[in-house]
């Protein structure tokens, strides 16, 4: 048993050593696998140009549809046909990008016999590149591969035949919808200088000086500068919903109508028809933005549940996303700033408070907090007083219902150059505060005063 055990391991030996003989005198090709037409170690390029030198691109389909776009003087690129607009340049940079340098996933003809068979007999797409030498070239794609991942492409007066991956055919099979501008507010949120917001209950206007909010009308208040700036977003990020239809702008006779009943139900005809939507929707806001360049406006309205705009930057009607129907849908006291104080998170330079008869001072000097005759304040105690001074915030507005003063505030900060003082009283409910030179009072809460006196009292020197 043993003897038979070691002649078959004698005998798989002696076949393992006669493959290896044999497979050293026939050595395998790399290429044994390989068709003709794949022995190029890169894939080849279709094109190789520059995007900066593409001064238009005219997409053609086998439906009929075309579609122009045109780069002027400055380079500057737009929608000519079928109607002049404007564009998405981040879109229309990518598209062309690919287009100039197209790299084919692999070469099927070197000199192709029969177009018919790749569908390029009868493209179902052409495009073509004119350079700023007025030289063109057009591209021309056929069927789908029978793997249907990639599509079979020709240059015009090329004889061979490539295929691309379905996914860069579709970066580069762009329509209407895909490349033109979507924004209906084409102002630069950080440019704009002047806002009007025009809603059914008043007419809000905002200015901006050095990158600071304020509200003009109906009175001058503070604004909250975060809360503005959102709105600068929600505005200025509006696009058209061209998951929707959308339409040209509604007949003077259908904006007439909407005015005289502007809450009317919409009848079942405008369920996809944005214009009459619009023009049976009841009315949010009018929103005007103004830069250095000019004055432009949106207006926004409700039909049940959805939002339709129509721009001064573009014609027609659109669908658009509850948010900005939402932003635009707001009162003055949703913009105005709640906090009593504006120092933020700095530390004033001095703090002085007056309690009835008792007076107190605080000056900051280097990292110390230091009392009227120079000496030193416990700083725990300094911190939590100006955190609570900090966050001292309004819950609601009033216009009357001051009393008495109980605390006097003067705050400086910004190295000296900003001086704020406020009042405190004590109201029935809660506590009111009251900014110099304001008419408008703050509603704080009910032991804000307590708080503060509590704070004022835990002070210690060291």
């Amino acid at each position: 048993m043993k003897n038979r055990g070691l002649i078959i391991a004698a005998l798989v030996l002696a076949a393992l050593l006669g493959l290896l003989y044999w497979s050293n005198r026939h050595p395998r090709s790399d290429n044994a696998n390989v068709t003709p037409t794949n022995t190029s170690e890169a894939p080849p390029k279709i094109l190789s140009l520059k995007a900066d030198d593409i001064t238009r691109v005219e997409l053609k389909k086998k439906a009929g549809d075309q579609l122009v776009l045109s780069r002027d003087s400055n380079g500057k690129w737009q929608i000519t046909s079928p109607k002049t607009t404007s564009v998405d340049e981040s879109a229309v940079g990518s598209m062309v990008g690919v287009l100039v340098g197209l790299t084919s996933e692999r070469l099927v003809e070197d000199k192709v016999t029969n177009l018919a068979q790749y569908g390029l007999a009868e493209p179902k797409l052409e495009i073509t590149l004119t350079d700023k030498n007025s030289t063109t070239r057009k591209l021309l794609f056929g069927d789908d591969t029978p793997t249907n991942d990639g599509v079979y492409v020709q240059l015009d007066g090329d004889p061979r035949v490539f295929t691309i991956t379905t996914y860069v055919r579709t970066s580069i099979d762009r329509g209407l919808n895909d490349l033109r501008d979507k924004r209906l507010i084409t102002a630069e949120a950080d440019k704009i200088t002047r806002v009007e917001l025009i809603t059914k209950q008043q007419t809000i206007e905002f200015s901006r000086d050095k990158e600071q909010w304020q509200i003009l009308k109906p009175t001058p208040l503070r604004a909250d500068g975060a809360k503005v700036d959102e709105l600068m977003r929600k505005i200025t990020d509006a696009k058209m919903d061209l998951t929707a239809a959308s339409t040209e702008s509604p007949s003077p006779s259908a904006t007439a109508s909407s005015s005289a009943s502007p809450n009317k139900a919409p009848s079942p005809a405008t369920k996809n028809d944005p214009a009459s939507a619009f023009a049976s929707g009841s009315v949010i806001a009018t929103a005007k933005v103004t830069t250095d360049s000019g004055t432009q406006q949106i207006e926004v309205r409700k039909n049940k549940d959805d939002y339709y705009a129509k721009s001064s930057v573009t014609d027609g009607v659109f669908k658009v996303s509850s948010d900005l129907g939402q932003a635009l849908d707001k009162k003055l006291d949703d913009f105005r700033n709640q906090k009593i104080f504006d120092f933020g998170s700095a530390d004033p330079s001095k703090v002085e408070i007056h309690d009835g008869s008792k007076t107190y001072v605080l000056t900051k000097a280097g990292e110390d907090w230091l009392t009227a005759d120079g000496k030193k304040y416990e700083k725990a105690g300094v911190d939590a007083l100006i955190s609570k001074l900090r966050d001292l915030q309004a819950t609601d507005f009033a216009d009357s219902g001051f009393g008495a003063s109980a605390l006097q505030i003067t705050i400086t900060s910004d190295d000296g150059k900003r001086t704020e003082k406020a009042s405190l009283s004590k109201g029935g409910k809660n506590t009111l505060a009251r900014r110099e030179g304001e008419s408008s009072l703050y509603v704080l809460d009910a032991n804000s005063i307590e708080d503060i006196q509590k704070l004022l009292n835990d002070l210690k020197t060291v």
